[in-house]
């Protein structure tokens, strides 16, 4: 992540990772605007690119070739990826309500979500028809047809609704695909049935008569039987009905026709028409909200309609990224005019393709190379990132649309103070902090909303006290996902000792910058803290948040335990077995994703793993046996390994190759990509046997990597061990494993404790 050198002055948020808002971010990238702060919501991390998808399904491209990088070209543009889905907007407060995290403000909005089509209108559509928008949601589906060909014997009948350039183009891939599968096995393609269905009474109406009767020939020729002039009133299960009674028998349906916006959109109170598409005006703003753009389909121009079509998603990238731009300083926005003639580019699933224009029209093999040509040119401007340019220029304080705020800014860049001057202002945390709601416990006595100046604990009788503090800057710009994180690496140390966790004391570091911004800041981390604390029955009971130039967060947690049932460092025995409990890599996966090294999948699979809770990991470890256990953070497997056998007085021989590693690790490894930990923890080196002989394997460098919030590192005994692995994986820690075994100490001392093997 970046840190900006600048305080934020105006939020930026885009609600979708589609065509318009990729091209925003990569403006933003080439060209920031000091002061500007942007923050992209998306359910998903990968954005396909539309015009690739056909020749995806046809077996053309892999998934990365049709496919952007949200995660990555987000830090690209020093922007905010919040791996999220928007449900609502409240306009008044001016901010996203969010599925499962806070609401996120905004002083500009955009929204490019796309549409989808309408399957609730039909009956027994949304439960037995895959649509295909989102485009995510019929990826898997159409991945486990791909995988149920394998598998599939007699006929298979494909039923495609929506005759559209999209669902011919799709039919045709899809067709091209399988077939192409079931002969690979040997298997009769003729068995390969697939149907078109429409309202309409001819395919593509939105293309000329020549464009027109070449598809009909090419569905013809592939034995493609159309169904048009007769809407599909009704889908159960295995079976097509339309509204002129005509029945089909069908094993998998695909909806491609009937498109329109979320039913969210009708709660906003924003100007929509009646497909529930964003009714904007000539500057890509909203009729009635000048604060809000939108583009793309989930947009209606209306002074100038247009079909939906990827081609103007893109080209309104440029236009609306300068309008946003306009809005952050205070500058009127310009009117955009999109063309009124474009190109069109079908392909047939074959490698060729017919353009259509207009009332011309041309086709061929060589029509395909240039599509093909032009896809991947597009492509490259969001996998081949250049150099950024780099902005020194201080925020113009003329953009803050208030005295109090230009106040504010002009105070935020100047000299800051230190000691006590340098805490946040007792306003803004009072407001921060007065919406989140810690777990109340009995044993509390006083905690976080007293005035008091410290918690009062009380220790049941018989229970000993556990105590811990971690804690570390940001490395991810997402602060309620950093701040969960941060609340379950701090939570890790006393569940890996057996302890219940009573309580946790905030440190916090935040960035300069206006109230509202930092107040924001404060409350979207911390959110994502209490979350985590309240799941574990660990009560929030005070802290400190101070200025700093990079975000960073700690905690001081209590915890309570039975003194005889103590997991330690120190209780490793001689013939038990080593189980670690998550996947290792997160140092040199985040190493990477700040390098745009890495991709969003497997910074996705790591955050996943570094915000599941070690709590019932730790308590089924206790329940059968484990008196030898703790977490892999810092020092990496190894060095915690190392520090187990010494006080145990064991030796343990480490499987390189049964150590679960998260996705994308030993590639980024490999790279030679590591967390600026890597050398202090590769001094331990020394306590490996033959160390020299193991350097090349790819996963020497990984049982250094400094792990954030890593897995349950523990022995147990040999006869009890594949019963733990089977009860770790029902509780969701799927990659559990046994990773080596204690042995006897060697007569020669404790000198080089660790052997390897693969």
């Amino acid at each position: 992540m970046r840190t900006p050198e600048q305080p934020v002055l105006r939020d930026i948020v885009l609600i979708g990772g589609g065509h318009s808002h990729v091209g925003v971010l990569k403006r933003f990238a080439m060209k920031p605007v000091p002061g500007v702060r942007l923050t992209l919501i998306c359910r998903d991390t990968h954005t396909p690119y539309s015009g690739m998808l056909p020749g995806y399904v046809a077996g053309h491209y892999s998934y990365d070739d049709v496919h952007i990088d949200l995660s990555r070209l987000a830090e690209f543009a020093g922007a905010r990826f919040y791996r999220s889905e928007a449900i609502g907007i409240d306009r008044n407060s001016k901010r996203v309500i969010c599925k499962g995290r806070p609401d996120v403000p905004y002083d500009i909005l955009s929204i490019n979500i796309g549409s989808s089509p309408r399957v609730n209108e039909v009956e027994g559509a949304s439960e037995f028809a895959v649509p295909v928008k989102p485009i995510t949601g019929f990826n898997n589906r159409w991945l486990s047809l791909l995988s149920r060909i394998e598998n599939h014997q007699g006929p298979l009948t494909v039923g495609v609704v929506g005759a559209g350039a999209g669902g011919v183009e799709l039919t045709l891939a899809m067709q091209f695909r399988l077939k192409n599968e079931l002969e690979k096995r040997g298997r009769d393609s003729d068995q390969l049935h697939f149907h078109l269905f429409d309202a309409a009474k001819e395919i593509l109406p939105t293309h000329n008569t020549k464009v027109r009767e070449i598809f009909r020939n090419t569905l013809s020729d592939r034995g493609v039987k159309l169904h048009l002039g007769s809407p599909v009133e009704k889908v159960s299960d295995g079976l097509l009905r339309t509204a002129s009674g005509e029945t089909q028998q069908v094993d998998e349906v695909l909806w491609v026709t009937r498109a329109g916006g979320p039913a969210w959109l009708q709660e906003t109170g924003l100007a929509l028409d009646d497909g529930l598409f964003l009714r904007v005006r000539d500057t890509l703003q909203v009729e009635n909200d000048d604060s809000i753009f939108a583009v793309g389909d989930i947009a209606n121009v209306v002074n100038h309609p247009r079909e939906k079509a990827g081609v103007f998603a893109v080209r309104q990238g440029p236009p609306l990224a300068d309008n946003l731009k306009r809005m952050a300083l205070g500058k009127a926005p310009k009117d955009f005019h999109p063309q009124k003639k474009w190109l069109a580019l079908i392909s047939t699933g074959d490698k060729y393709a017919v353009a259509s224009r207009g009332d011309l029209q041309f086709d061929g093999a060589l029509v395909w190379r240039w599509k093909d040509w032009i896809d991947r040119r597009f492509m490259e401007k969001f996998t081949d990132l250049p150099p950024m340019e780099e902005s020194g220029v201080l925020p113009d304080t003329t953009a803050a649309q208030n005295p109090e705020e230009a106040s504010q800014a002009i105070s935020a860049v100047a000299m800051r103070c230190g000691g006590c001057g340098a805490k946040v202002g007792s306003t803004v945390l009072s407001r921060a902090l007065g919406e989140l709601r810690p777990i109340e416990r009995d044993d509390i006595i006083i905690g976080l909303h007293a005035p008091d100046d410290a918690a009062v604990l009380r220790v049941p009788p018989g229970k000993a006290v556990v105590h811990t503090v971690d804690f570390f800057r940001a490395f991810i710009d997402d602060p309620y996902t950093f701040g969960r994180v941060a609340a379950n690496h701090a939570l890790g140390d006393v569940f890996a000792m057996g302890a219940e966790a009573q309580s946790a004391t905030a440190v916090a570091t935040v960035p300069y910058g206006i109230e509202s911004k930092v107040e924001d800041v404060v409350f979207q981390m911390m959110s994502g803290a209490v979350d985590v604390l309240n799941e574990a029955g660990c009560a929030l009971v005070g802290g400190h948040t101070g200025e700093g130039q990079e975000l960073a967060l700690g905690f001081a947690v209590n915890g309570l335990i039975d003194p005889d049932e103590v997991m330690s460092k120190g209780g490793l025995r001689a013939g038990d077995v080593l189980i670690i409990t998550k996947p290792i890599g997160t140092g040199t996966l985040f190493a990477a994703h700040a390098r745009l090294a890495a991709k969003g999948r497997w910074i996705d699979s790591a955050l996943a793993s570094m915000v599941q809770s070690n709590k019932a990991a730790a308590d089924c470890l206790r329940r059968l046996g484990s008196k030898a256990c703790t977490d892999v953070t810092g020092f990496g497997l190894l060095g915690h390994l190392v520090e187990m056998t010494r006080p145990s007085g064991v030796d343990a021989e480490l499987d390189l190759s049964a150590i679960p590693i998260l996705p994308g690790a030993e590639e980024t490894a490999a790279a030679g990509i590591l967390s600026s930990l890597q050398p202090a923890n590769i001094r331990l080196r020394r306590g490996i046997r033959d160390q020299e002989k193991w350097v090349n394997h790819p996963r020497y460098p990984l049982i250094f990597d400094p792990q954030t919030a890593g897995g349950l590192l523990a022995s147990i005994a040999a006869d009890k061990a594949e019963e733990c692995v089977r009860e770790l994986k029902a509780l969701g820690y799927p990659h559990t494993a046994i990773i080596g075994r204690i042995t006897p100490q060697d007569e020669s001392g404790p000198i080089e404790p660790i052997t390897l093997k693969d």
